[in-house]
């Protein structure tokens, strides 16, 4: 199973790019950010048509989220965060092929220190308490999108110009690493844990031609299903298309057998 995880940046101005990299990469599964799209303007017909059922929680210019998946309905599960209540659509939740997947926008928090930095520290401490609710049901979970920290020096280009932003201030720096002490994996640095890779390239001051990145988009997996993490990487050539977003896409690839009750003996797929 393939699960992806991509900052569209404007899903329906950004529609040709999404289609594309959906046909390419063919993923199982995908978590959208900032579909800058209110419920009514998702653009579902255009997803259905290329094969993907989809949940979302749409914000009219701004923020939303989205789950969609190959071939089949995601069961939505939860809408928003326990216990927040700002009115901004940043996390929705569904399950999805034995897997319950949650996609979030965790807030920027600029300018800090100031009031947006609080928030996104409020709102990093109610992902903690419901990641930690997570783990402690005992079931598949991927945990993914983007988070808007940077969790170590190998993330971020330059280090040094990005210690007083909110995106890698040590208080959010901090409250990454604890989220992964509940359990929780971060697949690609598992993977690929001396790599510098990037998720993100602003659009200022040629960062993409330079490579000036910063890794912000993650995906985190619960305890039972790390030992089926197979692959991990990130898609950063779709950065490079034309209109792409500033974000490109980052997944994963997890190993999955096919139930032995299902099986012919031959090891075929039984006739219908």
């Amino acid at each position: 199973m393939k699960i992806g995880t991509f900052n569209v940046n404007g899903v329906n101005g950004r529609l040709p790019v999404l289609l594309r990299w959906l046909d390419e990469a063919q993923p199982d599964v995908v978590c959208l950010q900032e579909l800058k799209a209110p419920d009514e303007r998702f653009p579902a017909a255009a997803l259905d048509q290329a094969g993907y059922g989809a949940v979302w929680h749409g914000q009219k210019s701004w923020n939303g989220v989205a789950i969609l998946a190959r071939g089949a309905e995601p069961v939505e599960t939860r809408r928003g965060l326990p216990g927040v209540e700002d009115g901004q659509s940043r996390y929705i939740e569904a399950a999805v092929g034995g897997l319950l997947v949650g996609c979030l926008y965790l807030p920027n928090g600029n300018p800090a220190p100031g009031p947006k930095f609080d928030a996104k520290l409020e709102w990093f401490s109610r992902l903690l308490d419901h990641a930690g609710d997570l783990l402690r049901h005992e079931v598949p979970v991927v945990l993914c999108g983007d988070f808007n920290v940077m969790p170590t020096e190998l993330d971020v280009y330059r280090p040094d110009r990005w210690r007083k932003d909110a995106l890698f201030r040590p208080e959010v720096r901090d409250a990454f690493a604890r989220l992964l002490a509940q359990g929780w994996t971060d697949a690609v640095r598992h993977l690929h844990p001396g790599d510098r890779i990037y998720t993100f390239w602003d659009y200022l001051r040629n960062a993409w031609e330079r490579d000036a990145g910063l890794r912000l988009d993650h995906l985190l997996l619960s305890p039972m299903i790390v030992p089926q993490l197979k692959a991990a990487d990130v898609d950063r050539h779709v950065r490079g298309w034309e209109k792409a977003s500033d974000h490109a896409p980052a997944w994963i690839e997890l190993a999955t057998e096919e139930p032995r009750e299902r099986r012919a003996p031959s090891g075929r797929r039984k006739a219908g």
